[in-house]
């Protein structure tokens, strides 16, 4: 039986008691069914149509207008092509508050375009760092992506906390990390995770960029398989599009004093590490800092969120970017891993693009806040 694992991305995190999303092909549902009840396994179908869920997410577009950028739609999916246009067009638009930029090249040649926001108000100012889709399958990511850069731009002006955040800081915003496989996802595969780097002697595409990075590379929960969906790749950021954005953090350690990386599904918050259980030496102020954000992107639609170190809260995998960035010394590492918890899984419906930007918005700005007002 070929299943897809959507959560939890690795066969090794399935122990007794486990809850378990597995997508399988429409012709093998009916000897699955039946071995499920023979061995006494519970189950529910969430979607029992998943053509017509991804249709309904992708199809019948061209009557939206979708190529105007002064008029650009922040809740619907947007594809990486009107994504980067609408990055090219903020850079016209806004530039005395956005600079866009390239940190490389993916695997594919495509540019790897980042967004810095920001009032130039003096040479030297602390920054934070955020990325969105190192998985592709997670669409939910970039659209927050945009919708932080929309709120930034449209309450700059209003806002006295926005305004206070774009003078003090500049944030390094990345839509899309995996811009070949977000590609692919709307092209190929809608459930696409990887890269799309190629592999000589597997006829195997991809590498798990969350598994790339060097911090514990290829320990537990990472793949050697180049097959797995959590494949850690043949050496540390042997993925261009790792590499590029390592260089560019390890550049700027000194001035990036929070990473956060958005992902889906779980509704959590997490911190480091993810390779050990073990208390990181920031425990108290990072903790808090989560504590806070938790809290206030509850305050919006009562949706509650977990939030721990990585390990003990979702599970240990090694070799991701937010280790790798605490290690690296910013001292604020968080990964989002945003709704739902398994209804809708990656294809969280276009109608909760809002709710879920929003009540994360408060989230992102809790923790910038704190990172604000020092903390001992």
């Amino acid at each position: 039986l070929q299943v897809d694992l959507w959560q939890p991305s690795s066969p090794f995190h399935i122990v007794g008691g486990t809850v378990a999303d597995v997508r399988v092909p429409r012709n093998t549902t009916r000897s699955l069914l039946p071995y499920l009840q023979q061995a006494n396994i519970q189950y529910t179908i969430l979607i029992s149509d998943l053509q017509q869920a991804i249709e309904n997410q992708t199809g019948g577009r061209s009557h939206r207008n979708r190529r105007s950028l002064s008029g650009y739609n922040y809740e619907v999916y947007h594809s990486l092509e009107e994504i980067e246009d609408w990055m090219h067009y903020l850079n016209r638009t806004y530039s005395d508050l956005v600079h866009m930029f390239s940190v490389g090249k993916s695997y594919e040649g495509r540019p790897l375009y980042v967004l810095k926001l920001g009032k130039r108000s003096r040479p030297y100012k602390k920054a934070v760092w955020i990325d969105c889709g190192i998985h592709a399958r997670e669409w939910i990511g970039p659209a927050f992506c945009q919708w932080f850069v929309k709120e930034a731009l449209q309450t700059y002006q209003t806002d006295p906390d926005m305004r206070k955040m774009l003078t003090q800081l500049y944030f390094y915003i990345m839509p899309v990390f995996n811009v070949d496989g977000y590609h692919f996802s709307w092209t190929n595969d809608r459930f696409w995770r990887k890269t799309r780097s190629k592999n000589m002697r597997f006829h195997c595409h991809g590498v798990d960029a969350n598994r790339n990075w060097k911090v514990k590379w290829c320990d537990e929960g990472a793949s050697l398989h180049p097959c797995d969906d959590t494949y850690c790749g043949p050496f540390p950021e042997s993925e261009p599009e790792v590499k590029a954005v390592a260089h560019f953090l390890r550049k700027h350690r000194k001035q990036i004093k929070a990473y956060l990386s958005f992902h889906a599904y779980a509704q959590m918050l997490l911190y480091p590490y993810s390779y050990k259980y073990a208390t990181i030496p920031n425990f108290n102020c990072v903790e808090s800092a989560a504590y806070n954000a938790v809290n206030a992107l509850q305050s919006a639609y009562g949706v509650r969120y977990r939030y721990g170190p990585a390990s003990s809260t979702l599970y240990v995998s090694s070799g991701s970017s937010m280790d790798w960035a605490y290690k690296n010394g910013i001292p604020y590492a968080f990964a989002f891993e945003l709704r739902d918890t398994g209804h809708f899984g990656f294809l969280l419906p276009e109608t909760l693009i809002k709710p879920t930007c929003t009540e994360t918005m408060l989230a992102v700005k809790n923790i910038t806040l704190h990172l604000l007002k020092k903390c001992h």
